[in-house]
């Protein structure tokens, strides 16, 4: 049989994967939609008299009086009359609809910018914790009123729960005591979700007595060290008691006809919800105890919106004046954190009262370091550099608060105020942490001098220095000003003798350092640090700390030539000992280097560097290691070495790759990165001895799988041949990148080519026989259809190979009728595209033999 020459077929893959999509045909939504479920709607009509509903309802009173939040106990209350006759899907869909509207509205108050508390809680609790053992009083409700409520009269309901709530202020409590810290924090999430189940169950007096209960705790400083953590704890039931009483009001006003505006006016609530938001703002006036008054009524404050316009701008500086009367500054502190909180989220414009508490907590700032302040802390053995960081929490969220898009005038004025009082390290502290970091950035000499004139005693300087360096991260301080700064700040920082200060507050600074200055400084920078922290090997308590300085520098210095050169930054990472860490590290820095390297290199100061950072990462790998880690691993690692490149010093280039393969030799897609093909044996030598293998394969006599594999061989060819592959792997060289249109490249595939055809062809000649002329049959049209999808066959040779083929199909009436016809309308219809009209001339070529 003739030789035939192989010549691949040119692919656009992108035209031809457009080409097979399915046609977008345009969607009307009408009435009609497939997915859409089909309801039907039987139509009522229903009078309803709706006129003086709601004032029947709160002018009918008898001699009795009536208790807005007893009379949803016998269903008698507006809502569940008209419960009974409303659609109970569409009120549902309506309040939900409202509490989305309303949700929005609340966070669209204040912006993204401002940090919430939410940020804040969870960084408290893990810091303000004891060993000590504490206490708490825990509700032992009686069962009384709760059987047989819904026949008792309306006058005795009344009565009984005001004898319920005098029973709790005289004392139907239990203490529990030598509690540990986790017992305690368990026992008031107990309390919180007493507080849901009692609401849930139409409890409202005994959900009361919870929140009361749990707001006196606040009033409790014996375990003084844990109070921050239980502020937080507390203050979380305080926030679902507000959410429960507020949707409950707010239920009253919605129904399935209605839904209150987003923004509503008192006159939108109805009676009904009015008297119900009044009878709690009474209940909460008669509790006796300050603290707790104040806490729950800071709690509802959002309900005053029923009342009247001005209901919270009233009550806000009442409520600030209240707290004149808490005695503890530390408690006062607290009070006024939360009377802040509560205020930015339900009336962030009424700054006014935010700056009342500002003013009234300076007035008071000289108590903490009074003689009552003192005594207590003998009492508990506190020493006061430990009493004083309880207050920051508090501290930093009032100014925060404050200072949230304050004018320069309001900020210079406090920041002035601060500055007069004595002992005020505490105070500087929160301003640099709450205000904006251009106003502290901007006046950076000044804020050096206070600190310098800082009592040290209880409110060490380096953290003054350490919250100074968090705003410099953020802001430009004046470039006049840059070299003093540092000059001032390390001089502290270097004199630290605790390892975990010294390391709290050199981490913060590297960032300055590395931002405004150069490799030099740097350099001291870092040696100061390993000074610090090698001794007694103090490095293995701050990795996290000595982690961030690297990514830190790294983010910084995009040149790696540069990174390199600075003297101490590969000693700086022989002190991540533990291997773990370690690798945490160099996948850091070859991330780095991966998305910051633009152009090849051969520096070998930068090669040396990343093959031991390298190597770190491989040997980290074992039988336990995850798939996902490894393939993490593999990724930077390739990335490194397609970054390295000799030019035309391919004996160089050779070098690297033998020397990588020795290295990584764990990690099977790095070698299949440095295994494009074999060096010696030329391009296509994987292709080759997979054609040899097959080849010396014992194959069975009757089997034409060893035909079919050649097959797909001559698709990977005729695929490897194009100058744009179809797959690619992401950052990945693929063969079409580097020998891509190259002549020598496809004469060499061409040659491969015609080897396989020609052992396709000879098999056909072998199933000449009868009992093989169906197999020959199949073969024939199957090899067909190979040439016609990737054979050029503009190439007469081969244009003649494909109908003699045709033909070897047809030949002893072994084809299938209705596949030969369905491959010629194939081929017709492929002819009519652009660069295919030769396929016109090859079709007149193919008969179609019939059966007689």
């Amino acid at each position: 049989m003739a030789v035939f020459p192989w010549h691949s077929r040119n692919r656009n893959y992108k035209a031809e994967f457009a080409s097979c999509r399915l046609e977008a045909v345009p969607l009307e939504f009408g009435d009609y939609h497939p997915l859409k479920p089909i309801t039907v709607t039987e139509s009522k009509t229903k009078k309803v008299n709706r006129k003086g509903s709601t004032s029947s309802t709160s002018s009918s009173s008898s001699s009795s009086v009536v208790d807005p939040l007893s009379s949803v106990l016998d269903g008698t209350d507006p809502l569940s009359m008209f419960a009974a006759t409303a659609d109970p899907a569409a009120l549902a869909a309506a309040m939900d609809s409202s509490r989305r509207k309303r949700d929005r509205d609340d966070n669209s108050v204040v912006g993204s910018d401002f940090e919430p508390w939410t940020n804040k809680r969870g960084e408290i609790l893990a810091r303000y914790t004891t060993t000590e053992k504490l206490s708490i009083n825990l509700f032992m409700g009686s069962e009384k009123g709760k059987a047989g409520t819904a026949t008792l009269a309306m006058s005795e309901k009344v009565r009984t729960r005001l004898e319920e709530l005098d029973d709790f202020e005289e004392g139907s409590q239990k203490e529990l005591l030598n509690l540990t810290q986790q017992d305690y924090v368990n026992r008031i999430e107990e309390l919180n979700q007493s507080l849901k189940d009692a609401w849930a169950s139409d409890q409202k007096v005994k959900a009361l007595k919870i929140v009361i209960q749990c707001s006196k705790l606040l009033s409790d400083t014996s375990v003084i060290q844990f109070y921050p953590s239980k502020f937080v704890l507390i203050t979380d039931i305080l926030d679902t008691f507000g959410k429960l009483v507020y949707e409950r009001i707010f239920s009253m006003c919605v129904d399935s006809r209605s839904v209150l505006p987003d923004h509503f006016s008192p006159e939108n609530a109805n009676d009904t919800a009015k008297e119900t938001c009044l009878n709690w703002f009474f209940k909460i006036a008669s509790i006796r105890e300050l603290i707790p008054r104040f806490y729950v009524e800071a709690s509802i404050l959002k309900c005053n919106k029923f009342l009247s316009k001005t209901g919270i701008s009233e009550c806000l500086p009442r409520l600030t004046c209240m707290i004149r009367g808490i005695g503890d500054p530390l408690v006062s502190v607290y009070a006024r954190a939360y009377l802040c909180r509560v205020g930015m989220e339900v009336a962030p414009h009424l700054k006014e009262t935010l700056n009342k508490n500002f003013f009234d907590f300076l007035l008071t700032f000289k108590q903490i370091h009074g003689d009552t302040v003192q005594n207590q802390l003998v009492v508990q053995g506190v020493e006061l550099p430990s009493y004083l960081p309880l207050y920051p929490p508090a501290m930093d969220w009032i100014f925060q608060c404050i200072s949230y898009h304050a004018p320069e005038a309001l900020l210079t004025e406090m920041m002035e105020r601060c500055k007069k009082l004595g002992n005020n390290a505490l105070l500087l502290n929160s301003v640099m942490s709450a205000f904006r970091a251009e106003f502290i950035a901007t006046r950076s000499m000044d804020f050096i001098g206070m600190i310098k004139e800082c009592d040290e005693s209880g409110f060490p300087k380096h953290l003054l220095f350490r919250s100074l360096g968090l705003n410099l991260a953020l802001a430009d301080p004046p470039e006049s000003d840059r070299l003093q700064i540092l000059n001032e700040a390390w001089k502290v920082i270097t004199k630290l003798k605790n390892p975990q200060d010294y390391i709290n507050c050199a981490e913060v600074w590297v960032e300055y350092t590395c931002k405004h200055f150069t490799k030099r400084e740097v350099n001291t920078v870092l040696a100061d640090v390993i000074k610090h922290m090698t001794p007694d090997r103090a490095f293995e308590d701050s990795y996290p700390q000595l982690q961030l300085i690297i990514k830190k520098v790294i983010a910084h210095f995009h040149d790696f030539s540069v990174l390199f050169s600075v003297e101490k930054f590969l000693p700086f990472l022989d002190m991540f000992q533990k291997e773990s860490v370690r690798v945490e590290v160099c996948k850091c820095i070859m991330d780095a280097f991966i998305k910051h390297q633009q152009e090849p290199t051969k520096d070998p100061v930068i090669l040396n560097a990343l093959l031991h950072v390298c190597k770190t990462m491989h040997d980290s790998v074992n039988a336990l290691t995850l798939e996902d880690e490894k393939r993490m691993l593999s990724y930077l690692i390739n990335g490194f070495i397609k970054m390295v490149s000799f030019g035309r010093d391919f004996e160089q280039q050779l070098s690297f790759y033998v020397e990588s393969r020795s290295m990584f030799c764990n990690l099977e897609p790095v070698l299949v990165q440095l295994i494009h093909d074999h060096p010696e044996h030329g391009v296509l030598f994987l292709v080759r001895e997979l054609l040899n293998v097959i080849q010396d394969y014992t194959w069975e006599d009757n089997s034409d799988e060893k035909i079919r594999i050649y097959t797909c061989v001559l698709h990977l060819l005729s695929a490897m041949s194009q100058e744009t592959y179809l797959y690619h792997i992401d950052k990945v060289d693929s063969n079409d990148s580097l020998y891509g249109g190259d002549s020598k490249f496809l004469a060499e595939n061409n040659k491969l080519c015609e080897t396989v055809m020609a052992q396709i062809l000879e098999h056909l000649k072998t199933l000449a026989k009868d009992e093989a002329l169906k197999r020959q049959s199949s073969l024939g049209l199957s090899f067909f259809n190979s040439i016609l999808a990737h054979g050029d066959l503009r190439n007469n040779k081969l244009n003649q190979l494909s109908v003699n083929l045709w033909h070897l199909a047809q030949r002893h009436g072994c084809a299938d009728t209705r596949t030969m016809v369905k491959t010629l309308e194939y081929i017709k219809k492929q002819s009519k595209q652009p660069d295919m009209t030769h396929l016109t001339e090859l079709a007149l070529r193919l008969p179609l033999q019939t059966r007689t």
